[in-house]
């Protein structure tokens, strides 16, 4: 493309200096008494008088012998007179020992005379061809050294430029051998975003699987004793009540499996990437689904919840909050409940998100509000219930970053507030 933009720059150059010496032969050109064509004063161009120089000019007209540069010698250059030139007409012609010319032609008719003459000029092509072929080689020798320079700089930018990279998969595979446990927070800035990342990721998983190894150990201590009892009753075979021995333990044993179970289901949940709940559908389905259970008895629900509020983690983990919050004011509550939901100051750079869900019930004494959150306290027997509400509502706040508070109602009865970390509204629900 640029070799073709510079060789129709230099033919128009070629083309401009064969008319400016055209409009010298005409300014020159007399008539002369035979009716011939003569030149006042010769050109300038000493290339004109030597032989096969690659210049030449001539001027002719029909049935008279060419008047011609002497750098034809005894050559002339052929035109078909009977093709009328007008304007400034260019062709390439073969000229003198087979040179490639470029000529220029025009058809004057001079005063003083009627007859019509054909000025000719013409120049050796092989300049040009060669500062073409000169520019083509420059173009190449300097496309290929800003090749090569472009090769070395991506080779230096993807060794250099990637470094870190290498750096942070070399650390992953020391990670994945046991040999380190996090990345090296030393890296550039650019990288420093996704190694921070990355061992947030690493941290979490370490803090799961150390939860995961807690419970373990917790729940084969709980079940210890109940086993114990149940293994010696059974070896002693003496005792009269077995049964009611066997099924006490049981029921103990089952309530501290749910217990756990709840704890790790809410652990391995816990601040999912990208996952958030909206309030209002999950506390409007929790309310139909209280409403079959205590069908009963007609409670009213006060809802004081706004649409654009988030829970910052799993749909399970709220709907096992509030159906335990929910179902323990509707067993306790005589006639109404009332749930808010709202946003607070953001603390620790998350902003909270408080539930309170309060009934009209007896309420609770101070002295026995922190006995609720201790696994299979019920203050009443004569409620059915396992005693496990708010101690597993308890763990899974503290897991989920929240925490649980009881105080009275202005209902009367008891309000629970869970404060929970919660997202940000979307745009399109800011106001």
């Amino acid at each position: 493309m640029l070799t073709t933009v510079f060789r129709d720059f230099v033919e128009t150059s070629l083309d401009d200096s064969l008319v400016s010496t055209l409009d010298s032969m005409v300014g020159a050109s007399e008539v002369a008494p035979g009716g011939f064509v003569i030149f006042s004063r010769p050109m300038s161009d000493q290339r004109f008088t030597e032989v096969y120089s690659g210049w030449y000019w001539q001027v002719m007209a029909p049935e008279q012998t060419p008047f011609r540069s002497r750098s034809l010698w005894d050559q002339e250059l052929t035109s078909d007179l009977a093709n009328s030139a007008s304007g400034i007409r260019f062709r390439p012609v073969i000229g003198p020992d087979g040179q490639n010319l470029r000529l220029a032609e025009r058809d004057i008719m001079l005063p003083g005379s009627e007859v019509v003459f054909r000025y000719m000029v013409a120049e050796n092509t092989a300049d040009m061809e060669d500062q073409v072929a000169r520019f083509s080689r420059i173009l190449a020798l300097s496309f290929g050294v800003l090749g090569v320079g472009l090769l070395i700089t991506t080779f230096l930018q993807v060794s250099f430029g990637l470094h870190p990279l290498r750096e942070i998969r070399r650390g992953l595979e020391a990670i994945r051998s046991g040999s380190s446990k996090r990345l090296d927070d030393e890296v550039p800035a650019e990288v420093q975003p996704l190694v921070t990342e990355v061992n947030l990721v690493l941290d979490h998983n370490d803090e799961v699987v150390n939860r995961a190894r807690t419970h373990v150990g917790n729940l084969a201590h709980a079940l210890k004793t109940p086993i114990s009892v149940i293994t010696i009753e059974a070896e002693t075979g003496k005792s009269d009540n077995l049964a009611s021995v066997v099924a006490k333990q049981s029921k103990i044993m089952q309530q501290q499996i749910d217990h756990h179970l709840a704890r790790a289901r809410a652990m391995g949940r816990s601040r999912t990437i990208g996952v958030r709940t909206h309030i209002a559908s999950a506390i409007n389905d929790m309310i139909r689904t209280i409403k079959r259970i205590h069908s009963d008895k007609d409670m009213e629900f006060d809802l004081q919840v706004s649409d654009n509020l988030h829970f910052w983690g799993e749909r399970q983990d709220l709907d096992e909050i509030l159906g335990n919050l929910m179902d323990n004011a509707a067993k306790w509550g005589k006639s109404k409940i009332r749930i808010s939901a709202y946003r607070t100051v953001p603390t620790d750079n998350y902003e909270r998100l408080c539930i309170e869900i309060e009934d009209d019930g007896p309420g609770v004494s101070l002295k026995e509000r922190e006995a609720l959150f201790e696994r299979g306290t019920r203050l009443d027997q004569s409620v059915p219930g396992s005693g496990l509400g708010l101690a597993i509502v308890k763990d899974i706040a503290e897991i989920c970053g929240g925490e649980v508070a009881l105080m009275d109602s202005g209902l009367g009865g008891l309000k629970v507030v869970v404060s929970l970390p919660a997202t940000s509204p979307a745009p399109s629900e800011q106001s």
